[in-house]
């Protein structure tokens, strides 16, 4: 089951969503039922290796939040109960200190620390990486001496990701090389200047009076701490002692894909009171994340991620898109309609992801499939650039797509005719969904009229327009209901990424 771990901590989640299903599947949900929920929560926070003294005292409040007596039907009492678990385990994983917010247009410097193999180099190329992307100025400094082949790690990921680095392959000496790298970016006008330091195997003098040292020398704003969530709740001692030596402000949580003891070190992160900022979920450079408590523990119990989802479109600037509808409502849809698609899709991050935050889907998707998907998009893409405009804007793909124009394409963009024919079928059959769509119609601002006039027929209708796989995999009519109901439950012009 390892590759198919759907999302950090799958199991745990599981568990704490059937305790509460099991409960509210109750007729009468009383004192008891809700130990039983209470007892097999508190079990699978164990089995995530969370500190004992923190699950009592999770029991403990839930209990002392929930008063039977007042809740007297069964639906507010299960509302009340999911309500209740929520708040407790966003509350096990909030410190009370808030991290350091960069400033723009000034030398922010960064320094990451950590043990060896917590994935502190990689860290530092995907939190330059974040920032770059909402056009921050970031570059990377390597003053990790003591572990050879540091500085080409380094290198090779900032080449990769296209972000500035310096470091140097003769010099020994890292509070030298930190220094020169931050004031030579310092002068170059950049905004996050990143320092990755040594680790060591275990936390040794040596390593702490370096850290001390670089920290001296170059200043940090900001000291972030990485660490490798599989050690569990020894995560405590381990952010004590790091705390010790340096003032961490914030800690990057690496590997939260591949093991169930996840729970222990976000859990026993926040008991040091430090804020965890990231999360690292696999080795690309996509698989990171800001962590967001709320919208953690909802992914956690399945309820999907309503807010996060609104914060992916928003930064796709997917809001912006009323001509596309427009267009589906008349039921035209071109080649060029579906790059623009795909490159939506691209720019909200990997689908895995975004497919997470839908709430329902993040039971279906199996992990590793959306790289695949990824991937395909990429490559049709590469062949749509291959086009001339009158084959992209016609609405008679058909008929103009003649065997000497695949041909073409195919060799311009170095594929094989095979990939142009397919990139045609998947275009016929959105072509296809979109004509259905005609008669689902879409007003001007995306809205959805008959949805709330007659939700069966809307719902048979929208059933018509998915890919029948697509349909079996959310669990078929039925599965659809519940996703429609989840997410009209939040704003669905918004959803749909259209202007308020």
């Amino acid at each position: 089951e390892a590759e198919h771990h759907k999302m950090v901590l799958a199991e745990l989640g599981g568990r704490i969503t059937s305790a509460l299903r099991t409960m509210t599947a109750h007729t009468v949900i009383d004192e008891e039922a809700v130990d039983t929920m209470l007892k097999e929560i508190a079990s699978a926070l164990l089995s995530a290796d969370v500190n004992v003294k923190l699950v009592q005292k999770l029991r403990k409040n839930v209990k002392n939040k929930i008063n039977l007596e007042d809740l007297a039907t069964g639906l507010n009492r299960r509302k009340m109960i999911q309500q209740a678990v929520f708040d407790e385990l966003c509350e096990m994983l909030s410190p009370s200190r808030k991290p350091y917010v960069p400033k723009k247009g000034k030398a922010n410097v960064i320094m990451f620390v950590g043990l060896q193999g917590s994935g502190k180099t990689t860290s530092c190329t995907k939190f330059a990486l974040h920032y770059q992307r909402k056009s921050w100025k970031t570059c990377l400094v390597c003053a990790d001496t003591f572990r050879a082949g540091a500085f080409d790690q380094l290198k090779q990921n900032a080449t990769k990701a296209r972000i500035p680095f310096y470091g140097s392959y003769t010099d020994r000496d890292p509070v030298k090389i930190a220094q020169e790298g931050v004031e030579m970016f310092k002068k170059e006008g950049q905004e996050i200047i990143i320092v990755d330091t040594s680790g060591r195997h275990k936390q040794e003098a040596s390593l702490f009076e370096e850290m001390q040292q670089i920290a001296s020398a170059v200043c940090p704003d900001e000291v972030v701490f990485v660490l490798d969530s599989s050690i569990g709740q020894a995560a405590q001692d381990q952010a004590a002692a790091f705390k010790d030596a340096v003032s961490v402000g914030s800690v990057i949580m690496t590997k939260l894909d591949g093991h169930a003891r996840g729970g222990g070190a976000l859990s026993a992160v926040a008991a040091t009171d430090s804020p965890i900022v990231f999360v690292g979920t696999g080795e690309h450079f996509d698989d990171f994340e800001v962590f967001e408590v709320r919208s953690f523990v909802s992914r956690l119990l399945g309820l999907g991620d309503v807010g996060g989802l609104m914060t992916a479109i928003k930064d796709a600037g997917l809001d912006k898109q009323p001509e596309l509808y427009q267009k589906l409502s008349q039921g035209v849809f071109t080649l060029r309609d579906m790059y623009e698609q795909f490159q939506n899709v691209m720019k909200m991050g990997p689908l895995g992801k975004v497919m997470s935050m839908i709430p329902g889907m993040s039971a279906m998707m199996t992990k590793g499939r959306e790289h695949e998907s990824q991937a395909r998009f990429k490559k049709f893409m590469t062949i749509m650039d291959s086009m001339t405009d009158d084959e992209l804007d016609t609405e008679n793909t058909t008929k103009m797509m003649v065997d000497s124009r695949i041909l073409r394409i195919a060799r311009g963009s170095g594929s094989h005719p095979q990939q142009v024919w397919e990139l045609l079928e998947e275009f016929k059959r959105f072509q296809k969904m979109v004509a259905k769509m005609k008669h689902l119609k879409i007003g001007k601002n995306g809205e959805m009229p008959q949805m709330s006039r007659n939700p069966q027929q809307a719902m048979q209708q929208m059933g018509k327009c998915l890919d029948p796989r697509m349909l079996k995999q959310i669990g078929g009519m039925s599965g659809l209901q519940t996703l429609m109901k989840s997410m009209n439950s939040m704003d669905m012009s918004s959803f749909m990424g259209l202007p308020e």
